[in-house]
C-alpha cells in the first residue's frame, strides 16, 4: 500500500496528547496524498522549500512556522513581497508543510533535546531530564574549551559566551530553543550547582546580566548561547534518521541551513 501523509503523521503523533491550541498541522491539508519524499528542517525557509522541490519531496516537516510567527496570521498573510513570493513558490511546488513543533517537544524524552545531546555525544553524561533543562556532569573543561567543542560538534562558526571563559566547568544545564530566560535558568545555577548553562536563546537583559553580576562578585558562572536554530536543528536531523529507518523505501532528507547571523 502507498504511504500517505496521514500514515506519516500518525506514526509521528502516536501516544502524544496535544493541547487544543496546538500549532501542529498540515497545510495544505491533503492527508491522503501519497508521499513521494520527505524533507525535515528546523524551518521551512525559502532555501529548504527549493531543495525539497529539487529532491522531488512533497512533504516538508518543519519545526518552526513558515511565515515568521509562532502562530498563523489570523487575517491572512501580510501584504509583503517576501511572504507573497514564498507563498507562490509553495503553491506551485505542490508540497505540503507539516508543522511539527508541539508533538516532538512532548515525546517522553523531548525529541529536540535528544537530538542536541546526541549531536554533542553527551548522552552518557546526563544525570536527569527536567521539564525544560537537562542536567549533565561532563568531563571538566574550561568554558572556552566547551565552546570550541560545541562549535566543532554542531559544525557552526560561532557561539556567544558570557562569564569567566577560563573557569573550569563540569556541571552543565542544557536547554533548547527559547528556554534560556531568567525564570527558568537563574534558579538552576544554585539548585543544581551549575557552572555553565548552554541554551538556544533568551532575553538578553535577564541571564546575561545575571552572569555579569555573578562574575563581578567572584562567582564562576557562565552561559553559552547557541542560537535558536542551532540548538533545535539537531532534533530535526535525528527525526530524519528515524523516519528513514521506519520507512526505508522512502527518500528522507534533513536540510540544514547556515546560521542566519554573520559576524562582521
Amino acid at each position: 500500500m502507498a504511504l500517505t501523509f496521514s500514515d506519516v503523521m500518525e506514526h509521528l503523533n502516536a501516544g502524544v496528547q496535544l493541547p487544543a491550541d496546538t500549532v501542529d498541522k498540515l497545510e495544505p491539508d491533503a492527508a491522503g496524498t501519497e508521499v513521494q519524499g520527505i524533507v525535515t528542517a528546523f524551518a521551512a525557509s525559502q532555501y529548504v522549500v527549493e531543495q525539497a522541490v529539487r529532491l522531488g519531496a512533497n512533504l516538508v516537516i518543519t519545526h518552526e512556522g513558515v511565515f515568521y510567527t509562532h502562530r498563523d496570521h489570523p487575517d491572512g498573510l501580510p501584504q509583503d513581497s517576501v511572504c507573497q513570493q514564498k507563498s507562490e513558490l509553495i503553491a506551485r511546488s505542490g508540497i505540503s508543510l507539516y508543522r511539527f513543533h508541539d508533538t516532538i517537544h512532548r515525546y517522553t524524552l523531548d525529541g529536540i533535546v535528544e537530538g542536541l545531546l546526541q549531536e554533542l555525544e553527551w548522552g552518557a553524561y546526563v544525570e536527569r531530564h527536567l521539564p525544560e533543562v537537562s542536567i549533565l556532569t561532563i568531563p571538566e573543561m574550561t568554558v572556552s574549551e566547551v565552546a570550541a567543542y560545541v562549535k566543532q560538534k554542531l559544525n557552526i562558526p560561532y557561539v556567544r559566551a558570557a562569564g569567566n571563559l577560563s573557569a573550569a566547568c563540569s556541571r552543565v544545564g542544557v536547554l533548547v530553543g527559547f528556554r534560556g530566560n531568567g525564570s527558568t535558568v537563574i534558579p538552576m545555577y544554585e539548585q543544581e550547582s551549575l557552572d555553565l548553562v548552554i541554551a538556544g536563546e533568551g532575553f538578553e537583559w535577564e541571564v546575561p546580566e545575571y552572569i555579569r553580576d555573578a562574575v563581578r562578585q567572584g562567582k564562576d558562572r557562565a552561559l553559552i548561547m547557541l542560537g535558536h536554530a542551532e540548538s533545535e536543528a539537531p532534533g530535526m536531523k535525528l527525526l530524519a534518521e528515524r523516519l528513514s529507518r521506519r520507512f526505508p523505501e522512502m527518500p528522507v532528507h534533513f536540510i540544514p541551513e547556515q546560521p542566519v547571523f554573520q559576524i562582521v
